[in-house]
């Protein structure tokens, strides 16, 4: 199976001093999808994790909701053209009844560990196929110096990270600031599909009682994870973009941005903000 870290000899260049010394990179390798043996999806991501990242992202498809909706996930023998198998593709079975929406079995897609899908879905089909309404879970207070606190944990938890420099990281936390769960991918949609997946594996979906912290940016994508997934809460250590912003005011999503240190914007879904009152009237 794929290593997380491969090596790789480079030509450092240090005030003027030239060497060469081995460097230890990140893996990135493809990964194809297959639902019910039918190709689906290739993703660009870090081996490891791969049955809760195929499971994750049928998720945030609107394919699997439950344990029970899931038969099985296996790699699929004679990837290559001598028979070996590279571990690079999976199939997932899900279980008899299952309903499977027609675009996922008329579009084979690419997805990138930049960007994550390309041509992603609209706002209108993440509405009517979530199946957990953020705005009606009972709503979470969360202060912000519990905000305050989750990209260090994150950052500590972020073991391959130390190692290479070269990879996003996403965390589940409980309302009380407990780590639940961490997962690191070349991809950060990749790491939020690891997450969900596993959830999904162990039949805690709807996460309705977590906070999602990311990485790097908010894309759209990652709101829509997190909304398909029944995370009411998306904190992330860099910006947001408009139609995250977008999605998360619509769905009731809690969407903060820019979380460093004490400081922090909130986009969306500032009623779970548990602010003290001197500051709320400032």
């Amino acid at each position: 199976m794929g290593r997380v870290t491969e090596r790789r000899k480079v030509l450092r260049i240090r005030d003027g001093a030239v060497s060469t010394r081995p460097d230890t990179l990140v893996a990135e390798e493809p990964l194809e999808i297959r639902l019910n043996g039918k190709p689906l999806a290739i993703t660009m991501r870090t081996p490891g994790d791969d049955f809760p990242l195929a499971a994750g992202f049928l998720v945030s498809e609107g394919v699997l909701a439950t344990a029970s909706d899931l038969q099985n996930i296996v790699y699929c023998a004679g990837a290559t053209a001598d028979g070996s198998n590279t571990y690079n593709v999976v199939d997932v079975k899900t279980a008899p009844g299952v309903t499977l929406p027609d675009f996922t079995l008329e579009r084979n897609v690419y997805t990138s560990s930049s960007c994550g899908l390309c041509g992603k879905a609209s706002l209108d089909a993440v509405r009517t196929t979530a199946r957990w309404p953020i705005a009606d879970t009972p709503p979470l207070r969360i202060t912000p110096e519990l905000l305050a606190s989750l990209p260090d944990r994150l950052r500590a938890a972020q073991r391959v990270f130390d190692r290479t420099g070269g990879l996003h990281a996403a965390a589940l936390f409980g309302e009380d600031g407990e780590l639940l769960d961490t997962r690191e991918d070349v991809g950060r949609h990749n790491a939020v599909d690891k997450l969900v997946g596993r959830a999904l594996q162990n039949d805690a979906l709807p996460l309705s009682r977590t906070i999602l912290m990311v990485s790097g940016r908010a894309s759209f994508e990652l709101a829509q994870k997190a909304v398909m997934a029944g995370i009411p809460v998306l904190a992330a250590v860099s910006a947001p973009s408009s139609l995250a912003v977008d999605l998360a005011a619509e769905t009731g999503l809690t969407l903060v941005g820019f979380l460093r240190g004490s400081s922090m914007n909130v986009y969306a879904g500032q009623d779970r903000i548990a602010l003290r009152e001197a500051a709320a009237q400032g």
